[in-house]
């Protein structure tokens, strides 16, 4: 028998400016496949700082999907910028509790789903589906993914109180909380003994196959082993959690002692978001022939470069132990080399090593870093550079984690 769940997310098309959409979107259109009939509750366009139009030609014709009122503190609340701590708490979203919580009601008088599901990072979502857990008794998977708070996160302490106080309603209340990684289920298993264990469970983020197919379709045919190696890291390097000051310094002590020559090797960052930070520390290092800025590319098109370079970058700081970055997942399906800049004590590592994948040194080692680099670059030439299992390509994809979901779905509604 087809059942019905109820989802809550602020991060659905035609939001263009968080890969978040995807985990919703992906679930949406899968999860009928396993006798589980979606709804989308979610935010107006208007609370959008960014839309794509073109995104919303993904959403499965068949999906009911409400948009109920929204603003954004920021822009609609606001006086010249300016505006009360108050109005922006839990978060700037904080109204589309006042839409959703009604359009919500409604729509469980409509469709009487047998399950509610919400999912984290904007901490409204998570208020709005306790609500209505409250109001109507209907059991509710909470979708974490990252941690809503942590010691110093939010910075503002009136914020962080409060999102520490949705954090707990939501673990006391929900039938099962879902995170991405093992090491955030470990840190919400110590911060909250009291919560049984068999409560806690791991869907991990994936990559769109058909997204990918696409993109083979229509992107750059392959590499033609004429030119430079091209190393590509795509998405932000934030300054804090992927600082790129070791591998740059180590690009260039190889290239002055002559171990990369002029013209060997290119290393694209594409849409950083911190293109001017990023640029003066290419010019201190004296590496502008070797790292160059590139600006974002719509979706397919970036998945089409990942599929064309020779090589995948990735940074993580240590202190992201407990996290692994979205785009891990499309980088293992796009079955190129990675150089991983990570922690090898940290979940990331685990993802890597779990695919068969070893390059791998310490974001803050450039000793490290170095000797990886020469290593990975003639790995790279003799196209001996390990790629990911093909056992673990599968089992990352959005289609397998889909059936994670529907199974926890079926032990909430059952």
């Amino acid at each position: 028998m087809v059942k019905r769940v109820l989802m809550v997310a602020f991060h659905f098309p035609p939001l263009n400016v968080s890969s978040g959409i995807h985990r919703t979107l992906r679930f949406a259109q899968y999860l009928p496949d396993f006798n589980w009939e979606p709804a989308v509750l979610t935010a107006h366009p208007r609370a959008y700082s960014g839309v794509s139009t073109a995104s919303l030609a993904e959403i499965p014709p068949q999906l009911h999907v409400r948009r109920a009122f929204a603003l954004d503190t920021a822009r609609h609340l606001s006086l010249r910028g300016v505006y009360p701590q108050w109005l922006a708490l839990p978060d700037r979203w904080w109204t589309w509790w006042l839409g959703a919580v009604p359009a919500g009601l409604s729509l469980i008088r409509t469709l009487k789903p047998d399950a509610l599901w919400s999912t984290y990072p904007i901490a409204t979502a998570h208020l709005i589906a306790y609500t209505m857990h409250r109001l109507t008794g209907i059991r509710w998977i909470a979708d974490f993914r990252d941690p809503m708070s942590e010691a110093d996160y939010p910075d503002n302490l009136l914020e962080r109180r409060t999102v520490e106080w949705i954090e707990y309603q939501t673990l006391k209340h929900c039938e099962r909380a879902v995170f991405t990684t093992p090491g955030t289920l470990r840190l919400y298993a110590e911060r909250y003994p009291n919560i049984l264990k068999s409560r806690l469970s791991i869907i991990e983020n994936g990559y769109d196959e058909p997204s990918f197919a696409e993109a083979e379709r229509s992107g750059d045919p392959g590499r033609s082993g004429h030119g430079p190696l091209v190393l590509v890291h795509s998405g932000a390097v934030y300054p804090s959690y992927r600082d790129p000051r070791l591998f740059f310094a180590a690009l260039s002590e190889l290239f002055g002692n002559g171990s990369i020559k002029r013209g060997e090797l290119r290393v694209v960052l594409r849409a950083t978001g911190y293109d001017e930070f990023l640029r003066e520390l290419i010019a201190h290092y004296g590496i502008d022939g070797i790292v160059t800025l590139e600006p974002a590319l719509p979706y397919r098109a970036a998945l089409a470069e990942m599929l064309a370079a020779d090589g995948l970058l990735l940074l993580q700081a240590a202190i992201c132990n407990h996290q692994v970055p979205a785009k891990l997942y499309e980088y293992l399906r796009a079955r190129r080399p990675i150089l991983a800049l990570t922690d090898p004590a940290g979940d990331t590592a685990a993802v890597l090593r779990n695919a068969d994948i070893d390059t791998i040194a310490r974001l803050d080692s450039q000793e490290e870093i170095t000797r990886l680099l020469v290593r990975f670059l003639d790995l790279l030439r003799q196209q001996r550079a390990p790629v990911a299992a093909e056992a673990a390509v599968v089992a990352a994809s959005r289609r397998s984690r889909t059936i994670e979901l529907a199974r926890l779905l079926d032990a909430v509604a059952g």
